[in-house]
């Protein structure tokens, strides 16, 4: 069995372990930190991330709301050490969002349309 040491080293180029991509900040069009991936959403059937859940808000943490984000909308910055979407903090403020007493229905296909049309990528 290999320890974190040799986990952290077979990690390579394009593939990451996904307690990695959890807490990793995501960065707004304006440059600005937004907020950090809480969790990713995978779909069961073809194996591919569908949405990572952005934490924004809150105190240290606590208080978060959490916006689902399609993994389309989301692009890598190895300088920055996280992830870049092409929203800022304000545009936030209307998007599809779950409280911190209330959870996602992810089997709400209306629902997880409304996720894609807000931010402009296609349902797969």
């Amino acid at each position: 069995m290999l320890n974190q040491d040799e986990l952290d080293r077979n990690e390579t180029g394009r593939l990451i372990g996904s307690d990695k991509v959890e807490g990793t900040s995501v960065y707004g069009a304006d440059g600005n930190r937004i907020g950090s991936i809480e969790r990713v959403m995978i779909d069961k059937i073809t194996g591919q991330v569908s949405y990572a859940v952005l934490g924004f808000g809150g105190f240290l943490g606590l208080g978060n709301d959490h916006y689902p984000l399609p993994w389309q909308s989301l692009k890598y910055d190895p300088e920055l050490g996280g992830y870049v979407t092409g929203i800022t903090t304000k545009e936030l403020e209307g998007a599809p969002k779950y409280g911190v007493r209330s959870d996602w229905n992810w089997g709400d296909d209306a629902a997880v349309r409304g996720i894609n049309s807000h931010y402009g990528v296609p349902f797969a």
